[in-house]
């Protein structure tokens, strides 16, 4: 019994250990450096050094790499960069890079002030919170802080020769009346609106060596900021993962916005899985994984685990950081509002049309939808205006309606932002005004609803049914995001419970309502192979 159990033994000590895969430490999209980078032309090097002489810590791979190039100096000794965008997969070490550059900002380059910033306030406070530890674990540098304040919304880490360290949360008010050396901006991905990327970033306009850092991993067609900051900056890299082949990055941005970022000054660094790529390819788990097995980082068979149970687009956006062209969570079944995308989808000339206006429910914006029938026979919809406000509507309808080219519109009748524009629209010549109200809300939003679904088709494949739409992010956010709230027996979508605005797909919804109600469309009944007119 002896021998054999110490037969078995020898074979298990004998089998070679395979060699650990390790992640990536080169990010496999970035903007490369100028010049060559080396303790003069980066500052990357002295961050790393207060990291491990200072702070005691030892930084990833991925992490030392990241920052030499993100501090990347120029010629004056400025920073290259006032813009950088970094995204990877979650775990994988975020927050203790955003927490030693915003010591080294404070104790090492005497930065007035360091804002940190989440669209979820805890997670901005926890990694404040983990700077905190930092100080006042270290002696030397704990001699310097003057005071913690913990108070919840004024948190704040300040050091006896003024410097700060203040938490604010991710909105519309967001640093307003501050000026700031450093943002650290987490999770880009959670901004489904500029308001609180205009309000941070605008605080270090005045500083003339200041930094955005804007930390994520990918985002869904929700990600407004940051799918924007991505195309431009790939855009600038020759676009290599072809993301703007069917819409420039002006086409995330609202149409009464002009929010430029110099090509120049932007900089990029993803740790992604390449499109295209299989889940299961753990060549593309070490792309976006960079600390993928290392000590303190995340084990492979963790990486397995997690792609055996998440659904697909979870794990693709979560551990490899692919990005979703729909989103994650939303009114419609996986995949539908997707499979009715066609970039070429039009409405013939000539033929009718019926627009639909609506407002969000604070009157911020207001919103023209129009829809009609394809030559296939098909409705398209698509977002043609947006502004801010209301005033501009019923100037709009009057530039187009003419004696020639009269125009209708569908506007909800009763207790919607838009009803209070019914009387100027219904003044402007050759304009009809429809109004939309009771049982007829519920019937265009269950139609509109089975409209997106028959839009499923094979992978691959155009939609060969259904709703049609070009890719359009206005209409796509609330499509990817409205929720609905109960009307009798029915449902309407719920514009003020949303999480972003739905007034573009409410106009949306009436648009096709309004279209469908007065024109004739070609179909195939599911229980007849042959083809009739009818309404659908």
């Amino acid at each position: 019994m002896a021998s054999s159990r110490t037969s078995a033994l020898s074979r298990v000590v004998a089998t070679p250990v395979r060699a650990r895969r390790l992640g990536c430490e080169v990010p496999r999209i970035f903007t490369p450096p100028l010049r060559e980078l080396t303790p003069e032309t980066s500052a990357g090097f002295s961050v790393i050094e207060f990291a491990e002489t200072v702070l005691e810590i030892t930084l990833h791979p991925w992490q030392k790499w990241l920052l030499i190039h993100m501090l990347e100096l120029l010629v004056d000794g400025s920073f290259r960069f006032r813009t950088v965008v970094v995204l990877v997969g979650r775990q994988n070490g975020k927050s203790t890079l955003s927490q030693v550059l915003a010591l080294w900002f404070m104790f090492v380059l005497g930065a007035a002030l360091v804002i940190g910033t989440a669209q979820d306030l805890d997670i901005a406070e926890e990694i404040w919170q983990g700077a905190v530890d930092f100080v006042e674990e270290t002696p030397e540098l704990n001699d310097l802080k003057s005071r913690v304040i913990k108070v919840n919304g004024k948190k704040s880490l300040e050091l006896t020769s003024g410097e700060r360290y203040k938490v604010k949360a991710a909105n519309r008010r967001a640093g307003r009346s501050l000026t700031a050396d450093l943002i650290l901006l987490d999770e880009l991905r959670e901004h489904t609106s500029w308001d609180a990327w205009a309000a941070l970033t605008k605080t270090t306009i005045a500083r003339p060596n200041a930094m955005v850092l804007a930390l994520s991993n990918a985002g869904d067609a929700a990600s407004i900021v940051a799918r924007y900051l991505r195309k431009m900056a790939h855009l600038a890299l020759g676009d290599p993962d072809g993301l703007s082949k069917d819409e420039a990055p002006a086409a995330l941005l609202p149409d009464d916005e002009d929010l430029e970022t110099d090509e120049d000054t932007l900089g990029i660094f993803e740790w992604s899985a390449a499109p295209g790529s299989d889940r299961w390819d753990r060549a593309g788990w070490a792309q976006a994984t960079p600390a993928l097995n290392y000590p303190n980082g995340i084990a492979e068979r963790n990486i397995a685990s997690a792609c055996k149970t998440d659904p697909e687009w979870v794990f693709r956006t979560e551990v490899l950081c692919q990005w979703s062209d729909g989103t994650i969570e939303g009114p419609f079944p996986p995949t539908t509002w997707e499979a009715g995308v066609d970039p070429a989808s039009v409405i013939p000339d000539g033929a009718s049309v019926m627009y639909c206006l609506d407002t969000s429910w604070d009157r911020s914006m207001s919103y023209v939808a129009v829809a009609g029938i394809r030559e296939d026979g098909l409705p398209h919809v698509e977002i043609v205006a947006q502004r801010s406000g209301t005033e501009w509507v019923a100037g709009w309808f009057a530039d187009r309606a003419t004696a020639e080219n009269p125009m209708s519109v569908v506007v909800q009748a009763r207790g919607a932002p838009a009803s209070s524009m019914l009387g100027d629209l219904a003044a402007v010549p050759h304009l009809t005004v429809v109004e939309w109200m009771g049982s007829d809300l519920g019937a265009a939003s269950g139609q509109f609803f089975d409209l997106v679904v028959r839009s499923k088709a094979p992978e691959g494949e155009l939609a060969r049914e259904g709703l049609c739409h070009r890719p359009q992010p206005v209409l796509d956010v609330a499509a990817g995001t409205a929720v609905t709230k109960p009307l009798g027996d029915s449902w309407v979508w719920n514009r003020k419970a949303s999480p972003n605005d739905a007034a573009p797909l409410v106009a949306a919804t009436g648009a096709v309502w309004g279209a469908m109600q007065h024109t004739e469309v070609p179909f195939v009944s599911a229980y007849e192979s042959g083809v009739g007119v009818g309404v659908i």
